[in-house]
């Protein structure tokens, strides 16, 4: 098997699906809502190089760089690009991705739906490390020709400099990186973000954060806009406090920003029955992976308002910030979103949280 649907019984082999595929499968197994897709396993990875010759060409290319130069990283990065650029998948996994694609597409009565290819390595979305934002998504996709094309670009991914320097920093060589790849239907998100079982900001357990903004979550992880900002209390079951961000553009269909008008900009983009449909997920994840959890999420505008959120991954927060009296630790978790978390607790007035807070002023 190169493949995996989300439902098989063996798509919870970390080594074989990577973090992101691992997280989506255990989410379905456990009966939480995912957008249906199919993981390209690790081992149609490790055959791709080594039937394609590109295993012994990255071998001596990154046996030989400086690895203290930014320049030749850089040029390495665009030479390793153009090989995966240029190598097609072998017959056999070309034609297992074709057929995990047919599939479905049959599964949701569309030809050639619209799909995410996401990276989802080994290394990626662990406990002990994150590899947050290293690798690359694609989204918007339509074919088996565009499907393939960004698979091997997903691949590609390992080995852009910014990847390279992370992965030596932390002891890790790139070639032991093993990488999987997430194929997904593309919801059609009205509004998406990420969600903390714990507080990025203070490490309180006891309290939820959710960012989020208009379209897909691209604009909330690649920190392009600031997202409304809610925070939920665990024990209490309710909203404690709702800021409004700068909602600017939206990502809708694809990676293209759009800008957003003024008077949605001023609203909040999800409902207090949302936030607390996306709340009772999280901790149910939590209890369910045994510690914090980091969660991305959508609200997809093809379903019923009962049925409309949808989780796209899932991961353990891997760094809480210092409990309060002590230094501030890193938050290496939050890595994607601090800049727009913190500029969010900026903007807010300080204040002892209630059930009915609502520091932007606007009740949902």
């Amino acid at each position: 098997m190169l493949t995996f649907d989300f439902d098989d019984p063996l798509a919870t082999d970390h080594k074989l699906v990577g973090g992101k595929g691992y997280g989506l499968a255990m989410m379905t197994r456990a009966g939480i809502p995912v957008s249906p897709g199919f993981t390209v396993l690790t081992r149609t990875y490790r055959d791709y190089l080594v039937s394609t010759g590109l295993k012994h060409r990255l071998e001596s290319a990154l046996g030989l760089v400086d690895r203290a130069s930014i320049d030749a990283l850089d040029e390495l990065a665009r030479t390793i690009h153009a090989w995966f650029l240029d190598t097609p998948l072998p017959p056999r996994a070309h034609e297992a991705l074709a057929s995990a694609y047919d599939r479905l597409c049959a599964s949701v009565g569309v030809s050639d739906v619209s799909v995410a290819v996401r990276s989802s390595a080994t290394a990626e979305d662990s406990a002990g490390a994150s590899f947050a934002g290293e690798y690359e998504t694609f989204v918007g996709l339509r074919g088996m020709a565009q499907v393939e094309l960004h698979l091997r670009l997903c691949w590609a991914s390992a080995f852009t400099a910014r990847a390279l320097s992370y992965a030596w920093k932390n002891g890790i060589e790139p070639l032991d990186v093993d990488m999987a790849v997430v194929v997904q239907k593309t919801v059609n998100a009205r509004a998406a973000g990420v969600m903390f079982t714990v507080s990025p900001l203070t490490g309180d357990r006891s309290r939820i954060q959710i960012e989020a903004s208009y379209g897909l979550g691209l604009g909330v992880v690649g920190g392009d806009v600031t997202p409304d900002r809610y925070v939920i209390a665990k024990i209490e079951g309710c909203v404690i406090d709702r800021v409004i961000g700068d909602k600017h553009i939206e990502y809708v269909g694809g990676q293209v920003a759009t800008p957003v008008d003024a008077e949605r900009r001023a609203r909040l983009c999800l409902s207090d029955d949302e936030v607390m449909t996306l709340a009772q997920l999280g901790k149910r994840l939590e209890r369910l992976n045994g510690g914090p959890q980091d969660i991305e999420f959508a609200i997809d505008s093809d379903l019923p308002a009962d049925r409309n959120v949808v989780l796209l991954q899932c991961r353990p927060v891997t760094v809480l910030p210092a409990k309060e009296g002590t230094k501030t630790g890193s938050v290496d978790a939050l890595s994607r979103m601090a800049s727009t978390v913190l500029a969010a607790a900026r903007g807010a007035v300080s204040a002892t949280p209630s059930c009915t807070s609502d520091r932007a002023g606007v009740g949902r």
